[in-house]
């Protein structure tokens, strides 16, 4: 550690880039993780579908609203109460508003994430742009030494070089790693958000029908009680 410290201290131009990078990497690690675990994940989100449908089938599509009004920063709340705002309009209409929020929530949900990816590829450059810089101080200040201060000199410049390379690299591959691993937690999420899209639109298309069989019930009753009175 105190090798490390001590070439950061001796070559800070060198290694500030690479520094900056990995605090932005930092800052948009716990950003990203806060918002992936924390914030956009609909706890229990069965219970709320099973609330949402006793509200739908029973034709109060408002307070199915104001339900999801409560998780305003849940993506799957948002994209069943966009559905339930259109629930009067046609289906096509539907099917637009439910697009529309679908790609809205994929947006917050992979906000910022590809960052990362190339942070780990920025700093890989850097670290390879330190060892470029390393080797040809090391070379110039061998050819102005004198043949004892050479191998000194030499082994100095290499080192120096060398720990560029080990702080790009150091940066980078944690870098991939939570790249990967957030980029497979959003892909989840946002298979999570497309299925609440569906089963809004199913339930809406099954509210549309239930009230379409209950008027079609009413009209042959209707016409049964006629017929009946006419023979009477």
């Amino acid at each position: 550690m105190g090798v490390l410290l001590s070439f950061i201290y001796h070559n800070f131009l060198h290694v500030a880039p690479i520094l900056l990078a990995g605090v932005f990497a930092v800052v948009i690690t716990v950003d990203r993780f806060y918002a992936l675990f924390i914030l956009y994940p609909l706890a229990r989100s069965d219970n709320f579908f099973e609330k949402i449908r006793n509200l739908i089938m029973t034709d109060r599509v408002s307070e199915a609203i104001l339900l999801c009004e409560r998780f305003r920063t849940k993506p799957v709340a948002n994209v069943v109460r966009e559905g339930l705002i259109r629930a009067h309009q046609p289906e096509n209409l539907i099917e637009h508003g439910l697009q529309i929020a679908v790609g809205e929530a994929a947006d917050r949900i992979q906000a910022r994430t590809s960052f990362l990816s190339m942070i780990a590829n920025v700093s890989t450059l850097l670290g390879l742009l330190g060892t470029i810089l390393g080797l040809i101080q090391s070379f110039e200040a061998v050819g102005n030494a004198n043949a004892q201060e050479r191998s000194i000199l030499l082994a100095q410049g290499i080192s120096t070089a060398m720990n560029a390379t080990m702080m790009g690299l150091g940066v980078a591959i944690p870098c991939m790693v939570i790249y990967s691993y957030l980029m497979n937690r959003s892909n989840r999420l946002n298979a999570t958000v497309e299925r609440s899209a569906i089963r809004t639109l199913d339930l809406l298309k099954q509210r549309y029908y239930k009230a379409g069989n209950a008027v079609g019930n009413t009209d042959e009753l209707l016409t049964n009680s006629g017929m009946k009175k006419m023979r009477a």
